[in-house]
């Protein structure tokens, strides 16, 4: 078999049964009865992201819709994209109303992806919709934070929680890959190569899959550096997060500020998973300090996904970081 880049591996190699889902055995069993017994109710997927929602909402379409009837009664939209007042009032409201294409055992399903992200107001007339659909239309919302969700839309759905992966069963995932793509990994290098792919992934499978791609894509594997793989996924090489870890044990803000500022195309939100991943080896080691900058990593992460300055946050969060090593 000859590389094949054109595909996105997320894709091609995307579960199409049941039991090729990876650790979500509680939530697809329970799943399994409700599709084989025809009584199934509209259901939310909640979880990480990368942990097999998608996939399972598009194998219950696919084994309920056969052939073309998987493309005239499935409608499957990023909500986070698509989903607003007109969009629900046109679009889904007149899919939901069309006639089935053949008898009454037919089915709709309308697969509503990152529902979280839908504006209260849109969830309101979603559910008015989901109240007076037929019981041959079914809604599957998928969500990473179901509490972003309606509580009307929620009481009128089964909830199926799907949970973060091992380390394992990603790098298992992520091998099987590899041979089926015949790719050679440096024996001396496979064992951090794996590590650091799922460093990147955060659990997520699929970012996982994707930064494989991406690696021999980019041909970085003939001569494996992994701070090239870290790179090209928005993290810093481990030589200048060394260097800055060095500076601040040393206390000094403003070569601290120095490096920083030298660091070309990171996502800082990446960055401050290394950081954290680092904390206990900067010297922080009262209990009370070390929960204390764990809590305000997580404050600062969150100002940066609200738009606050990354510079300014990330020299906040280092100024702290100094304060609270021990005197």
């Amino acid at each position: 078999m000859t590389l094949d880049l054109e595909i996105p591996w997320v894709e091609k190699y995307r579960p199409q049964k049941f039991d090729e889902i990876v650790s979500q055995n509680i939530a697809i069993n329970n799943l399994k009865e409700f599709v084989s017994s025809g009584n199934m109710p509209h259901m939310i997927f909640t979880g990480p992201a990368g942990t097999g929602k998608t996939s399972t909402a598009l194998i219950i379409a696919k084994t309920l819709l056969k052939g073309d009837l998987y493309y005239r009664n499935l409608l499957e939209l990023n909500a986070s994209d698509t989903v607003r007042m007109s969009y629900v009032r046109s679009v889904i409201k007149t899919f939901v109303n069309q006639r089935m294409i053949i008898g009454e055992k037919s089915v709709k399903i309308v697969i509503l992806d990152e529902a979280d992200n839908i504006p209260n107001q849109v969830q309101q007339a979603l559910r008015r919709i989901i109240e007076k659909s037929s019981t041959h239309v079914k809604f599957i919302l998928l969500c990473n934070y179901i509490n972003r969700i309606i509580d009307p839309i929620i009481s009128r759905c089964a909830v199926f929680r799907f949970v973060p992966l091992s380390e394992e069963k990603i790098i298992d995932r992520l091998k099987y890959i590899v041979d089926q793509e015949k790719i050679k990994i440096p024996d001396d290098k496979e064992k951090e190569f794996f590590a650091t792919l799922y460093f990147i992934s955060g659990g997520d499978l699929r970012k996982s899959i994707n930064t494989l791609q991406m690696s021999v894509a980019l041909e970085l594997l003939k001569n494996l550096d992994i701070n090239e793989v870290l790179r090209i996924s928005g993290f810093v090489d481990e030589l200048n997060l060394s260097t800055l870890i060095k500076a601040l044990q040393l206390k000094n803000f403003k070569e601290v500020r120095e490096i920083l500022n030298s660091i070309e195309n990171f996502d800082s939100r990446n960055f401050l998973r290394q950081i954290l991943s680092k904390i206990s080896e900067i010297g922080i080691n009262e209990e009370k300090n070390l929960s204390k900058i764990q809590a305000f990593i997580g404050e600062i992460d969150y100002r940066i996904s609200q738009g606050a300055d990354e510079n300014t946050q990330l020299l906040a969060l280092f100024a702290e970081i100094i304060d609270n090593l021990k005197k």
